[in-house]
């Protein structure tokens, strides 16, 4: 398996200690890679070598992934929106950027288009459509929730070597190649105090939200959204275990964006950036150069 290279450098993204990944020709058009919950930025590698046109990829890993900086303690969600914020000025200034979010990225990347819309020229959304409401969805549940995880402090489940940790995604993912399962094992993990390999994911971000989600407060953010978005939806990802059997919440979720079209991605589950990465390359590179 041929990979691209990468480069990483360290940026302070308000007092937290951010890595930066970049692919590609400094003077290429930018595209921002956003990951996942527990994940981090090595996670686009596929995607990055199946791109056909030269591009320049900046691919953060939020605070408490991958090398950035670990708090250690709880997190609040809000402070993705103001680091991204200082990541656009700092990499694309007054430039428009064009956004690729998967999951938790899509997340991040479409409230906040919402939000700041002269700031966002193009949006991929890789398999989210927002989150299902919690069966109990009532605000002093979810503080109750909150305040009894903090009890104990979390813990991330380890590995004796990468080998064992690359059998461990295979047989989560059986799409997964071995090669692929063998570049993930080692890219998005870390030694632990012990020497044991565990993902590299702050524990504390298993921590539950102190507030319930709410799809209304999604849907009016992306109301707002002015530029033209793409959704690549896997055939067996997330959206279609969360909308597949309520087609009505589907279209309405869809219809919060003013200007959105719909892409299957096939034989795919919800971390398409492994499972098709060259139709996501190619879904990217038709949507960005005919818009």
């Amino acid at each position: 398996m041929s990979l691209i290279p990468s480069t990483t450098e360290t940026l302070n993204v308000r007092g937290v200690r951010y890595n930066i990944r970049h692919w590609g020709a400094p003077g290429a058009p930018k595209l921002f890679f956003l990951h996942g919950r527990m994940d981090s930025s090595p996670t686009f590698q596929f995607v990055a070598d199946a791109l056909q046109k030269s591009w320049h990829i900046i691919a953060p890993d939020w605070r408490g992934y991958g090398a950035s900086e670990w708090l250690s303690r709880p997190y609040w969600f809000h402070d993705y929106y103001a680091d991204f914020d200082c990541l656009l000025e700092h990499f694309s200034g007054d430039e428009p950027a064009r956004i690729v979010g998967h999951s938790m990225g899509a997340n991040i990347g479409s409230m906040y288009a919402g939000v700041r819309p002269a700031r966002v020229a193009q949006l991929v959304m890789l398999d989210f459509l927002g989150l299902k409401p919690d069966a109990d969805s009532r605000a002093h549940s979810a503080l109750g929730n909150w305040l009894e995880a903090l009890q104990q402090a979390p813990k991330l489940r380890s590995y004796p070597d990468h080998a064992a940790l690359a059998r461990r995604l295979m047989a989560s993912n059986p799409r997964l190649s071995a090669s692929k399962a063998e570049f993930l094992a080692r890219a998005t993990s870390r030694v632990g105090s012990g020497g044991q390999i565990e993902m590299a994911c702050d524990p504390w971000h298993k921590i539950p939200s102190p507030l319930p989600y709410r799809a209304e407060d999604a849907k009016t953010v992306w109301q707002k959204i002015e530029a033209p978005v793409l959704m690549l939806v896997a055939d067996q990802g997330y959206v279609q275990q969360r909308f597949g059997h309520d087609p009505d919440e589907y279209r309405n979720r869809l219809a919060s964006f003013p200007d959105a079209r719909v892409k299957t991605i096939a034989d795919s589950g919800h971390n398409i950036q492994h499972d098709q990465p060259e139709q996501i390359a190619a879904a990217l590179e038709e949507f960005f150069v005919r818009d």
